[in-house]
């Protein structure tokens, strides 16, 4: 690469489906890319989360707010992160990957700071808290740009792997900062900046802006990582006009559906497990145990686009909505139902971790899933219309990028519906029961949907 086109980050030639190309330069280009993609959506996944570890501690620290406050305030994270992936699923296309993941992760920065801000102030109303909790949000969207960012860097045969590691990884944030928030909360990292700390009943003392502030200074890291160190890959460039016609398919609405069911899931269960768990055994300390469901979760969708890449998308997400039914259909008999010494917390880990488990792999599985089966379509559609297989196959990289940038926005509302759900249902009832037996007809019907749907012998085998 010359001096010039680093410094402008395009690149000049750009054939991954080549394979002289791919083993000379292209792999090791990609692989870059991708490796800082990862950096900086898992840190995009960090902040995004933050409430779900943030809003638990609110009280300690002095606040007043009701369980259904807290639960709409990590909800609404999911809820802005959905809305924002539609327009940034245009960005990659229409700036560069390499300028858009440089913007959307500095940004993020305002949020982390405005929240370390805001809870050293027990007189901050609610409504801050709502609007920082919006703007959290903004990291929720990266996945989207960043997911079809990469999907122009890997041939098709390697997209389910690149995908699957790059989304796995970066929901790996979630494990992440909620590993991390309650270790950094008993330190006083930034001296005076985080003020005196709050005096618990215990005598310790508490920082809650530590949560929100450790990540700035890797926020920083990661933009100029992404600004020196990625690139844009040309012939990618589509108006907004050009991208749009991709809502016109069917497919893209189904495909949706099953990628909420999943994703949804995963980033939904991350949100509000914790608060969950505090609701039906408060005797339980679950800041210390939370992490490890996303952090099974994350990993497991790398394993999800791994197996799809080798066993077929559909044959996989069929499977692994079997068990998603199971483990939902399980759960029922784990929690309390009102009556003294009811509910099993040990088996309502176990059977949540499963569900984190399956949510995981079916992210990566579905989303193998639908980049194959888009990509097939898209290609049959474009040579009916008169097109080269050049051409073709041009189209269907770039309306394929489209799609899952579409997609995976309708696939974040879960992270909304399942925090509000519990908190709702708790309200309303007492019990989280009636949300997850909504949540369980929604298993059944992706479950048939996949079978009946996309797995014909045809489509079990893309």
């Amino acid at each position: 690469m010359s001096l010039n086109n680093y410094r402008s980050g395009l690149l000049k030639q750009w054939e991954p489906e080549n394979q002289q190309f791919w083993e000379s330069s292209g792999k090791k280009i990609a692989q870059r890319n991708l490796w800082i993609s990862v950096f900086a959506l898992l840190l995009s996944f960090c902040v995004w989360m933050l409430f779900s570890a943030v809003s638990i501690n609110l009280n300690k620290a002095g606040f007043n707010f009701t369980t259904d406050q807290l639960f709409m305030l990590t909800a609404l994270p999911a809820l802005s992160g959905a809305i924002l992936r539609v327009p940034y699923s245009f960005m990659v296309p229409l700036i560069g990957g390499r300028k858009w993941t440089a913007i959307s992760t500095v940004i993020l920065i305002i949020p982390c700071l405005w929240l370390g801000i805001a809870v050293q102030d027990p007189t901050t109303g609610y409504n801050t808290f709502i609007i920082i909790s919006l703007l959290c949000g903004f990291a929720g969207a990266n996945f989207a740009s960043s997911m079809g960012n990469i999907s122009f860097f890997f041939p098709k045969a390697r997209q389910g792997s690149a995908l699957g590691i790059n989304g796995g990884l970066g929901n790996l944030g979630v494990s992440v900062m909620q590993l991390a928030a309650p270790m950094v909360l008993v330190v006083p990292l930034f001296g005076q900046m985080a003020g005196q700390g709050t005096l618990l009943p215990d005598g310790s003392v508490f920082w809650l802006s530590n949560a929100a502030w450790i990540w700035v200074p890797l926020l920083l890291i990661a933009t100029f990582a992404a600004w020196f160190g990625m690139n844009d890959v040309p012939g990618t460039r589509m108006s907004v006009a050009q991208q749009l016609p991709v809502l016109k398919r069917g497919h893209m609405w189904l495909l949706s559906l099953l990628y909420l069911t999943t994703f949804g899931s995963f980033i939904g269960f991350s949100a509000g497990f914790a608060m969950l768990a505090k609701t039906q055994f408060p005797g339980v300390d679950i800041l210390k145990l939370a992490f490890f469901g996303p952090f099974i979760g994350a990993l497991a969708r790398s394993c999800g686009g791994i197996i799809s890449d080798k066993f077929g998308g559909v044959r996989v997400t069929f499977i692994n909505y079997l068990f998603m039914v199971i483990f939902c259909g399980l759960l029922f008999i784990t929690l309390p139902d009102g009556t003294a010494g009811s509910g099993n917390f040990n088996a309502f880990y176990c059977v949540f971790m499963g569900l984190f488990l399956t949510a995981g792999l079916g992210s990566g599985s579905t989303f193998q899933m639908i980049a194959v089966i888009f990509r097939r379509l898209t290609i049959s559609k474009s040579l009916a219309d008169g097109a080269s297989e050049a051409e073709a196959g041009q189209i269907a990289v770039t309306e394929t990028a489209s799609a899952l940038g579409f997609i995976s926005a309708i696939g974040a509302f879960g992270g909304f519906f399942i925090p509000k759900a519990f908190g709702t249902s708790l309200a309303l009832t007492g019990s989280p029961v009636g949300a997850m037996k909504l949540f369980l007809v929604f298993y059944i019907v992706c479950l048939l949907i996949t079978g009946l749907v996309y797995g014909r012998k045809k489509s079990a085998r893309q």
